[in-house]
């Protein structure tokens, strides 16, 4: 399939707007890696119109699907972790043409995941862990166990990237084998909700109690970032803080994660005079980071 995708890719590496191009073979006769396709063609481009542009090409009993993304494209998904298959990708595709060295830089930046980008990893992640973790707990008191159950998963999901996170590393599609060998307490969790017989309610009851362990434990590091972006201010509005450019990326979990640490006395709120009497605009200030070690 090389050889038929190979004036493909060379006429895209001729154009001065690509960065680089990397080739991904199905390696199981059913790939989740390569979406069922036999050949994955990435070429990253500069600048586009398009952030992402996808083409399918059938040769004799084979497909392969070529997908154009842009650098911003990209590194939005490495950051958000939208695209769970790109690292895989970046990590094990072959790299058929790369302009300045490109995505050889790439590779040792995500082989060195540098500590500001697992910062701030962390903390969208964790504000989706507690997201799922919050909401789950409120169907479980409700006793609607299936969409607790859901939520629970969900939220497991969550921790077990942010695990990977914290050891330096960059989930994978198979996340749960990586979380097994590094963090095997985690993986013990998701094993007995999977495949305990005990009732559905047991289960869930001592799922959200040890979520709940591992959410305190990680509550620091997780709420690191939001309160370094917010310690350049005395105080916030909520409107200023979907529009900082960095908790933007926090996107829908971004109320949910600052009253949770409000709870926890992480954030205080401040008050302020608004024009009519008795009502006060309510403002966010985050505790000094040495308070919360």
């Amino acid at each position: 399939m090389e050889q038929i995708l190979r004036p493909i890719y060379q006429e895209r590496a001729s154009q001065q707007n690509t960065l680089g191009v990397i080739l991904v073979e199905k390696r199981e006769k059913v790939s989740q890696i390569t979406d069922t396709f036999d050949t994955v063609l990435l070429i990253i481009a500069k600048d586009s119109e398009q952030p992402v542009f996808t083409k399918h090409y059938t040769f004799e009993d084979k497909k392969a699907a070529m997908h154009i993304i842009t650098e911003k494209q990209l590194r939005k998904w490495l950051l958000l972790g939208t695209n769970r298959k790109i690292v895989d990708w970046l990590i094990y595709g072959r790299v058929m043409f790369d302009r300045n060295e490109f995505l050889e830089e790439l590779k040792i930046e995500l082989k060195d995941f540098p500590f500001y980008g697992r910062k701030i990893k962390m903390g969208i992640e964790f504000a989706k862990l507690i997201r799922r973790y919050l909401e789950g707990k409120s169907f479980f008191e409700q006793k609607n166990y299936m969409d607790a159950y859901n939520h629970i998963v969900d939220s497991l999901h969550h921790l077990a990237r942010l695990a990977v996170f914290e050891n330096g590393m960059h989930p994978e599609v198979t996340v749960w084998s990586q979380v097994k060998m590094i963090e095997p307490a985690i993986y013990k969790l998701y094993e007995e909700l999977l495949s305990s017989e005990e009732p559905i309610d047991k289960r869930l009851e001592l799922l959200f109690l040890a979520s709940e362990f591992f959410i305190h434990s990680r509550t620091n590091d997780g709420s690191r970032h939001i309160l370094e972006v917010m310690s350049q201010k005395e105080h916030w509005a909520i409107q200023e803080l979907h529009e900082q450019e960095e908790l933007k990326n926090y996107s829908v979990d971004l109320e949910v994660f600052i009253e949770f640490l409000v709870d926890k006395g992480i954030i205080n709120i401040k008050r302020i005079d608004a024009k009519s009497n008795k009502i006060y605009h309510r403002y966010y200030q985050a505790s000094p980071l040495e308070d919360n070690q």
